[in-house]
């Protein structure tokens, strides 16, 4: 583990996702004199601009030149610097895709990406600043890790793993403050391995980043219904825990995935991928934003629209819990 963690879970009660990254990473670099911010005019917005305040010889500004943003930081991993970059996830993701995959990915570079305001959480901006595709693309660069976390407290453990973690990271995270699901820095979290927030046997929903707090709140109210809800946290979409995700195909046998991203090439695709692959039946639905562009309006209304908030969630569990399954433990019929 990277020395130089001093935040606690209170910061995660009182900061953004951005500011605890911002403060950790300030934190790290204070061990690893490697480390390297750069953002293209966003210092601000993103947060870095915090570890620029601290150490001003190793932070870089490129201005509005995202693709040269990541050129760069290919070239600064090639002489043995570690960049973290940050900007929005609309511009790390599609504008500067190409950067990423050949300058980057390519050659396995030890960069670090955290993109900010990702999915719809910058909602009042309108679909050109709204990025719901970069799950899609981000996982499928070859070598790229991909990371959602849920709370600011997941989000602190995401930069310090990504630092201990050999080769190129996306840190995908929102605009704002996301309310804490965890409550403890120290749950063990790793690259590659689901939290189980909740174990059940009757449903299973698997979800990511701002998600997760609304399945936890769905859960609960579907537990005082009667049904017991698995909650999955998939914080690492890649490499996805398919150990986790099997077992619940085989013990719940109902799988729900929900993620503020397309529901085109995100998590649920991801999960329903290593199903498939697994050549066990079960009944599955994906939440998210269906393949259309999304429209203007605050985050939270937007979650409701979709129906992937936890009303949204509670309705689909409903629908779900109507599906025929074979309750026997032959799969061989079902394969």
């Amino acid at each position: 583990m990277a020395e130089g963690m001093t935040w606690s879970v209170l910061d995660g009660d009182k900061l953004t996702q951005a500011e605890i990254y911002g403060k950790v990473l300030t934190q790290l670099g204070e061990k690893n004199d490697k480390i390297i911010a750069m953002t293209a005019d966003l210092a601000k917005s993103t947060k870095i601009g915090a570890f620029g305040d601290k150490f001003p010889e190793r932070f870089i500004n490129m201005g509005i030149a995202e693709n040269s943003l990541f050129g760069v930081a290919a070239g600064l991993a090639m002489v043995g610097y570690t960049p973290v970059v940050s900007t929005f996830a609309v511009f790390a993701a599609l504008r500067s895709a190409e950067q990423v995959r050949t300058d980057i990915c390519y050659q396995n570079l030890d960069v670090k990406i955290i993109a900010t305001h990702a999915g719809i959480s910058f909602g009042q901006a309108g679909s050109t600043h709204h990025c719901t595709e970069d799950i899609a693309v981000m996982r499928s660069f070859a070598n790229m890790t991909v990371i959602v976390p849920a709370d600011g407290i997941e989000t602190g453990n995401a930069v310090v793993a990504a630092m201990d973690h050999a080769g190129p990271v996306y840190i995908r995270i929102g605009r704002g403050f996301e309310p804490p699901v965890n409550t403890t820095k120290d749950y063990g979290f790793q690259i590659g391995k689901a939290v189980t927030m909740k174990d059940g046997k009757d449903v299973t929903v698997i979800t990511c980043g701002v998600c997760v707090g609304q399945a936890m709140r769905a859960a609960k109210v579907l537990e005082s219904q009667g049904l017991s809800v698995r909650v999955i946290n998939m914080h690492t979409v890649k490499p996805i825990d398919r150990e986790v995700i099997l077992k619940a195909v085989v013990e719940t046998r109902r799988i729900i995935t929900v993620e503020e991203h397309n529901v085109m090439g995100g998590l649920g695709s991801a999960v329903g991928e290593v199903i498939v692959e697994g050549g066990k039946a079960c009944a599955f639905k994906k939440l998210g934003v269906p393949d259309a562009f999304a429209i203007v309006g605050y985050p939270e209304d937007l979650y409701n629209y979709y129906k992937f908030d936890a009303d949204g969630i509670i309705e689909a569990v409903g629908a779900l819990m109507k599906k025929e399954i074979e309750e026997d433990e032959n799969w061989d019929d079902e394969t």
